[in-house]
């Protein structure tokens, strides 16, 4: 200690200037990133390494008494993230003759599908939906329209139900009947129910789509659906939550926030359905749907669903997905179902000089039939559908700056036949689910060969026969066969086109 004297205070000699003072930013960075420490002392520079902490073990003791022993988390899963040829490949061959009942289906469900007119399963849900009862991780592939939305919803509700039988949920316990004469106590008051199961869909049109396919099948036996998508109104999706819902569909951003505020809860949930996973990793959701797993049950199940599902998931599939059952759907020739691959749909590119585009687009709408027309940008597909309908024909727009109360309407009124024509940008190439489409077109080429194949998807489904139209300028020529040549899609036409010239059959 310092000894005062007349002259002021005199350090002792085993002073060291700078001791006990608090370190700098970059010096507890240094300590932190387990790097060297300078330190001053008068005019030399000392370099002392950065201390190291001891590492602390769950099983460590206190000073002077014994620590409460910690759970310890068990180890992390193998990751094995399987490559998408080392699917089983099924023809639609293998799968007729089979029925509903024949691959697990209670009577309730089978019902339930007939009257969506789904009478016997195809290749998809034949070779799917067993696996998916068998509590597996599925990865399940196949063309847009294959039938991918009930052969996870169907295998879903069954799938929870055998669950539920087995003791699974214990908030599902049944009530114990009172005793009659004996005074019962006053019942505490009842928590809604939490989610069995949840599925996460990209886009808002494509929940909305999956919500009106598997709401009736779960309600056949019990069950409750709710819809949680962004730019919706949170007071009736609080409300449903409070009623209680047991399978949860939405997109991951509602999801997450309605988890964060606590208003919802996933620690029941046993069965997680992703579909498009493969657009959800293109839109950036792959880190909100990793949280989400992550609130789940540990060990939980996962489905996986897609038309084009490549390397984009492995990080799903490596962290949640242990040794999964993969499944591709191919034609009777063994290659892969995706529109173009059959008969049944043809495609066209039109060259179009840039001063003819308007007036093509204009004949080729007027050809007749249910149009589909994808615009690159928003602004675009709102000018035409303006001019469609000066010109007198029925057309609604589909994007992302109208409210989802106005998206839905448009696109029931498409559904329903009171408008002839939906000028949508790619937020609908996903997730329109009508089977009578004549014709895509696309007055602005896609980028990539994954967004052709989705596009194209909206015709020629379940079977049915389309035409999917592509209009480019001179300039786009080789940028186009490139990307016909990485679909693996051969175009029935590739050539000019002028306005009064007609379509080749």
């Amino acid at each position: 200690m310092a000894r005062k004297s007349g002259g002021g205070f005199r350090a002792p000699k085993n002073y060291e200037p700078g001791r006990g003072n608090k370190p700098s930013k970059a010096g507890w960075r240094a300590e932190q990133s387990g790097g060297v420490k300078r330190a001053k002392s008068g005019n030399v520079e000392k370099i002392r390494p950065a201390p190291q902490r001891p590492e602390r073990t769950r099983d460590a003791a206190h000073e002077g008494g014994a620590r409460r022993e910690q759970r310890t988390d068990p180890p992390a899963l193998p990751a094995v993230p399987p490559a998408p040829l080392e699917a089983r490949r099924t023809t639609p061959a293998e799968a007729a003759g089979t029925t509903f009942s024949d691959i697990g289906l209670g009577g309730n469900i089978v019902r339930a599908l007939a009257e969506q007119g789904a009478m016997t399963p195809f290749a998809i849900q034949a070779v799917t939906i067993p696996d998916i009862l068998q509590g597996h991780h599925v990865l399940g592939r196949g063309r847009t329209g294959s039938g991918k939305t009930i052969a996870f919803g169907a295998a879903l509700v069954e799938r929870l139900l055998r669950l539920k039988a087995e003791g699974a949920f214990p908030s599902d316990a049944p009530k114990e009947k009172p005793q009659r004469g004996v005074q019962q106590k006053r019942p505490a008051r009842q928590v809604a129910r939490s989610p069995k199961a949840l599925i996460l869909a990209p886009t808002r049109e494509l929940a909305l789509q999956i919500d009106r396919t598997v709401q009736p099948i779960a309600r056949a036996v019990g069950f409750y659906t709710g819809q949680f998508v962004g730019g919706a109104p949170f007071e009736p999706q609080l409300h449903s939550l409070a009623r209680g819902v047991d399978i949860v569909i939405g997109t991951p951003g509602r999801i997450e926030d309605l988890s964060m505020r606590g208003h919802l809860n996933l620690g029941q949930v046993a069965v997680t359905v992703i579909d498009e996973a493969d657009h959800m990793a293109e839109l950036g959701f792959i880190e909100p749907v990793q949280r989400l797993l992550r609130a789940t049950r540990r060990r939980g199940q996962r489905l996986l669903f897609s038309a084009t599902l490549d390397g984009r998931v492995e990080a799903l599939v490596a962290e949640f997905m242990p040794r999964p059952a993969i499944h591709e759907v191919v034609d009777d020739e063994g290659l892969s179902e995706e529109p173009g691959g059959t008969s049944d749909v043809t495609h066209r590119v039109l060259i179009v000089l840039r001063e003819h585009k308007d007036e093509v687009l204009m004949q080729l709408v007027a050809g007749g039939g249910r149009t589909v027309v994808f615009c690159r940008t928003r602004a675009y597909a709102e000018m035409v559908t303006e001019r469609l309908t000066e010109a007198g024909v029925k057309a609604l727009p589909l994007h992302g700056d109208l409210s989802q109360a106005r998206r839905e309407r448009n696109l029931a009124k498409f559904t329903e036949g009171n408008v002839r024509v939906l000028v949508a940008t790619d937020v609908a190439a996903r997730g329109i689910h009508v089977d009578d489409i004549d014709t895509v077109l696309q007055a602005d080429p896609p980028d990539d060969p994954k967004a052709y194949v989705h596009r194209a998807g909206r015709t020629g489904r379940v079977g049915k026969t389309g035409s999917v139209i592509t209009l480019i300028p001179r300039t786009r020529q080789k940028r186009t066969r490139e990307l016909f040549e990485a679909a693996g899609i051969e175009p029935d036409y590739f050539g000019d086109f002028e306005p009064g010239d007609s379509l080749s059959a």
